[in-house]
């Protein structure tokens, strides 16, 4: 996969960044944070033991030999730093093996000195993670002025050019099994990297044309070829995770959509109305009369009972699921009720003296 560099133009001083090499870069930049993590929640345990420079190139010169190296020779801390942030750093815990030698060595100071201190009793150190992958490769090209260009133009002695030219950088990731030594996935990404130089000249005759005069000013700016092998080795991690959910090494997690919309229930609140005092008259007393169906319905399974205390008896029975918020009827002490068992444990179907339906708690009645 390739990934352009950023394209610079420099007018009158000022940088202006090509619009669309812009956007592709934060299209990577955010595909490398947003990256679904893997499907079981835990990350992989990996080790990198080093990503070296394999291309063998020199910086650049045109004028004397350089022995300075073209990319940088330290590409590992690039490589373990994304692959602790891919996907918010939900993909990989990384062992560390870059410097194995000095901690092998430390861990064994720390065992004499416990020794030396506690005797033969001493408490050991906690052993070290292994990891159940290890992930190779390098930087394996850099490919010097691969395409090269310029324009120009004068008008009556005055006038400006721009030259440009890339360079191609060249990673190669692979991720192979501790198990069983065998190729998981592999990935190889390019990475422009883009010179340019922008000048201008004047020049002017006077004295009829014995004098003259001329003056030149120019800018050039080169990408730093270590972003571009950062970005490059950021790339290479994503493609990889890719790879492997294609070749069914790992799966994505797979987001849980809530479909059924959200209720809100809000208590009903009723307003007390005064009370006016009025002499009852003694209340003559009143059987429980239902319907035909209705008794041959609580026949069997209903018995006769009183409230406890000031009962409120719902309209539907679903109220009674959650906090019985919803319409109600309000049901004094001794009050007689036909009562039938529902499919709802603990909560009962309760018929008035007028026939009237509802449901409520059994702890409610006696």
């Amino acid at each position: 996969m390739n990934l352009t560099g950023c394209a610079v133009i420099q007018s009158t001083g000022l940088n202006e960044t090509s619009p669309e090499i812009t956007t592709q870069m934060k299209q990577v930049k955010k595909e490398f944070d947003t990256i679904p993590g893997p499907a079981g929640g835990r990350p992989v345990s990996v080790a990198v033991y080093s990503f070296a420079d394999k291309t063998g190139q020199r910086r650049p010169s045109a004028t004397v030999a350089s022995l300075s190296t073209a990319v940088t020779q330290g590409a590992e801390t690039f490589l373990i730093q994304a692959l602790q942030n891919v996907g918010k750093g939900s993909w990989f815990d990384v062992v560390e093996r870059v410097g194995i030698d000095n901690l092998v060595k430390e861990r064994t100071i720390i065992k004499q000195m416990r020794e030396a201190y506690e005797g033969p009793n001493a408490k050991p150190l906690m052993p070290m993670q292994f990891a159940g992958m290890i992930l190779e490769g390098g930087l394996v090209g850099y490919d010097t002025s691969t395409t090269s260009g310029g324009a120009g133009i004068r008008i009556f002695g005055i006038g400006k050019q721009t030259q440009w030219s890339t360079d191609t950088v060249t990673v190669s990731l692979r991720a192979v099994s501790v198990n069983t030594g065998k190729v998981l996935a592999s990935v190889t990404v390019q990475k422009t990297i883009l010179s340019t130089a922008d000048s201008g000249t004047v020049m002017k005759f006077f004295d009829q044309g014995t004098q003259a005069f001329e003056a030149e000013a120019g800018l050039t700016i080169n990408e730093p070829g270590t972003y571009a092998t950062k970005a490059a080795v950021e790339l290479a991690v994503v493609e990889l995770i890719k790879e492997g959910q294609r070749k069914g090494v790992w799966d994505f997690k797979q987001e849980v959509k809530v479909t059924e919309p959200v209720v809100v229930l809000t208590p009903e609140v009723k307003k007390e109305e005064p009370k006016i005092e009025t002499k009852e008259e003694p209340k003559p007393e009143v059987k429980l009369e239902l319907t035909e169906d209705k008794k041959e319905e609580v026949k069997s399974k209903s018995g006769i009972m009183h409230t406890i205390n000031l009962t409120r008896v719902y309209r539907k029975k679903s109220e009674l699921k959650v906090a019985p918020f919803g319409e109600y009827l309000l049901y004094p002490k001794d009050t007689e009720f036909a009562v039938i068992d529902t499919d709802i444990e603990g909560v009962v179907e309760v018929t008035d003296k007028k026939a009237r339906t509802g449901y409520v708690r059994r702890e409610m009645l006696k």
